[in-house]
């Protein structure tokens, strides 16, 4: 498991220094394309960020479902 986040820590410092030279919003500064970086997967292909704001709907409601029945 530590070796996966470390190869996505790996991917996000490449992504972000990719981003802050070359990338569409180069002007913005190096901390606004390392936070494009973290989420590189859904910046580089828009279907995967539609497929992650899903996941996060999903994750809230399920977890305002079962605060309100544990009251």
């Amino acid at each position: 498991m530590r070796y996966l986040i470390g190869m996505y820590g790996v991917t996000v410092l490449i992504a972000a220094i990719c981003f802050d030279i070359w990338g569409r919003y180069a002007y913005k500064g190096f901390f606004y394309n390392l936070g494009q970086a973290l989420v590189w997967p859904a910046v580089m292909f828009p279907s995967v960020g539609k497929l992650l704001s899903g996941v996060i709907w999903i994750v809230v409601i399920l977890g305002i479902l079962i605060l309100v029945r544990r009251r």
